[in-house]
Parts: structure tokens; C-alpha cells; sequence
């Protein structure tokens, strides 16, 4: 046997007269239904420039020396923002102050370059560069050592 529920109502629709709001005595009457939302208006927060927060992507970081891998698929940035990767056409950004440490090595192979990131919270990235030709890879790891020796002097 199943039982049969009357079909629900139109809604919760506005509330019941002593419930709602009432007008302030110097207002005119409201067009609007009471229970209408009203306009939203802007945080203060939003009309503030984009620039306030984060330099524009076409715009440099700072004057500093940068670190710059890249393969067919991947990339690894290190500058003075922070390490940047790319794979597959993803892209991930860490900041200085986010970063717990970055480590770096070749492959097992001796193919390729691999730099992982730290994050503050202890989760571990880690992007992949194929060094083309071989040689490529002994030119990378002096050149990253310094980048990171300059933006993280202590590790």
C-alpha cells in the first residue's frame, strides 16, 4: 500500500503580515513585492585596481634573475614571484611565501630535469623536463642552483 501526500504548495512565497518588514513612515510605497531580493551592490573590495593585488601577466615580477626548462609539453619558472610549472598545457603557480622548499635532480635516466615544490601545508608538486639534448641538463642544473640560491638563500 503507498500512501498518497497532497501535491506540495507554490512555494514559501512572501512571509505572513506580522512577519514582514515594515515600511519606515517616510518611505514611499515599494514597488516591488516584500520579499523581492534587493540589489546587490558592490563589495568596497571589488572597486579597488586588479594592480593593487598581483602584477599583470604581461607586466615582469621584479628585477631579478629567472630559471626558465622547457620541453614540447612541460615547463618549469623559477623568477621572483616564485616556481611557475606548466604541463600539458596546465599551469601552477607557488609563491615565495607558500613554498616550504624545492628540490631538484636529474631523471633516472639522466633525461630529464625534475623539480618538485613543498607547499607550506606539506603537499608535494613536482613537474618533469626533458633535457634536449642531454647535454642541456648539465647547463640547467648551475643555472637553477643560482636562481634558487638568490630568491632562497637558506634552502
Amino acid at each position: 500500500m503507498s500512501q498518497q501526500y497532497p501535491p506540495p504548495g507554490p512555494g514559501f512565497g512572501p512571509p505572513p503580515p506580522q512577519y514582514a518588514p515594515a515600511p519606515p513612515p517616510h518611505a514611499a510605497p515599494q514597488q516591488a513585492p516584500p520579499y523581492a531580493p534587493a540589489p546587490q551592490q558592490a563589495p568596497p573590495y571589488a572597486q579597488a585596481p586588479q594592480q593593487a593585488y598581483a602584477p599583470a601577466p604581461s607586466q615582469p615580477a621584479a628585477d631579478g634573475p629567472d630559471f626558465l626548462a622547457v620541453d614540447k609539453r612541460n615547463a618549469v619558472v623559477v623568477d621572483a614571484s616564485g616556481v611557475a610549472f606548466e604541463s600539458s598545457g596546465l599551469s601552477i603557480e607557488f609563491r615565495w611565501p607558500e613554498i616550504r622548499s624545492v628540490h631538484y635532480q636529474a631523471s633516472p635516466s639522466g633525461k630529464a630535469l625534475m623539480v618538485a615544490v613543498i607547499h607550506m601545508d606539506g603537499r608535494f608538486f613536482e613537474c618533469v623536463v626533458e633535457a634536449k639534448p642531454r647535454s642541456r641538463l648539465q647547463e640547467w642544473f648551475p643555472q637553477l642552483a643560482w636562481v634558487l640560491g638568490h630568491y632562497r638563500p637558506a634552502g
